[in-house]
């Protein structure tokens, strides 16, 4: 049956500022579905919600499919009809037309939501205990979902927030910050460049949480495998040659035929000292020229009490970095997952 949207009335138009409103509330589930708002199902037309907006005013005008690791099933720019001729926050008639036409249209992947999110997220964390095999350190590998995704596949509903859609991470790297120029999905945000993903992708790691999990297992060893100690500017960890030289990877100081191994990560991290990091003074390494400073993805200008690098007895610390980002970005990244990992109790998980 066709979706009768609140927000699809003639003459209606919605902009930023409208608060308390259904239609608002309804228009940001869809926006959620068509992964274009990152979370926020409140009624209050915002910042947020026009921006999402804007992203897809956007793609309506641009997105002929195509992403650098394949193509998506559809084109967005299909969907306009001329009925979108500006990128200016505003939804009118013509926009919940095109709403309208991604939303019936079966060959457009959406984003799911869950009846029952919170024992969604339990599930996908009990995966990690029963993946006896792992061959990544489970510390570390909990670090990165919780920076990832706060350690949550889906979205968990608040009275201020009734959002209980897959989490959805949107990257905006373009000189115009409303494009959205790729898209992480569940709690390993796995990452995708073209919108909307296939089918197949969304049955297997948007839906499936513990194939998302597993994905993010599968990054994190390709990255300490390949952008830890390669011969190549692209394939070296710089912090890591400046610290432990260019030797053979280290996996870990334990044997695999010891419980401990790739288990007992929070005891090597208490055990390396550790640093404060301030921005404008400390180098990304010593004999950096460069240094710590803040970003719009990581505006903080301290860390305390950061685990050292050069002291801990494994290569993990330099695929952590290798897994998000770049730059100063990846340095920031690293810092905060070495204090999840650091912290995290694997008994409270």
């Amino acid at each position: 049956m066709p979706p009768s949207l609140l927000y699809a009335k003639a003459g209606l138009l919605l902009t930023r500022g409208r608060r308390g409103s259904l239609e608002v509330e309804e228009l940001q589930k869809d926006l959620r579905r068509l992964a274009y708002l990152r979370t926020g199902i409140d009624g209050d037309f915002g910042k947020s919600t026009e921006q999402a907006v804007r992203a897809l005013q956007h793609d309506l005008l641009r997105n002929e499919g195509k992403g650098s690791d394949g193509n998506a099933p559809v084109r967005v720019i299909d969907y306009n009809r001329s009925r979108v001729v500006d990128v200016d926050g505003v939804v009118t008639a013509g926009l919940a037309g095109c709403i309208r036409d991604m939303l019936e249209d079966e060959n457009f992947p959406k984003v799911p939501s869950s009846p029952n999110p919170k024992e969604e997220n339990r599930k996908a964390l009990g995966t990690l205990a029963h993946l006896a095999d792992l061959e990544v350190p489970i510390q570390f590998l909990l670090a990165i979902l919780r920076q990832e995704s706060g350690l949550k596949h889906f979205c968990e509903p608040t009275r201020r927030n009734h959002d209980s859609f897959v989490v959805v991470g949107l990257d905006t790297n373009a000189s115009e910050k409303h494009v959205v120029t790729s898209r992480g999905y569940g709690i390993g945000q796995f990452t995708i460049f073209h919108h909307p993903p296939t089918g197949d992708e969304v049955e297997d790691f948007v839906v499936d949480s513990r194939k998302n999990v597993t994905k993010a297992e599968a990054e994190l060893k390709d990255k300490f495998a390949l952008f830890v100690n390669g011969s190549t500017s692209g394939t070296r960890a710089d912090d890591r040659f400046a610290e432990a030289g260019g030797g053979p990877l280290r996996v870990c100081k334990h044997s695999p035929s010891d419980p401990r191994f790739l288990h007992d990560c929070r005891n090597c991290l208490l055990q390396a000292g550790s640093q404060t990091i301030r921005a404008g003074q400390t180098p990304f390494y010593r004999g950096s020229a460069h240094t710590y400073q803040p970003t719009r993805y990581h505006p903080a200008e301290v860390y305390e009490d950061v685990p050292l690098r050069q002291n801990i007895p494994c290569d993990w610390p330099y695929a952590v970095r290798r897994y998000n980002g770049s730059g100063v970005n990846s340095y920031h990244y690293q810092a905060k997952v070495l204090l999840a990992a650091r912290d995290i109790q694997l008994e409270t998980v």
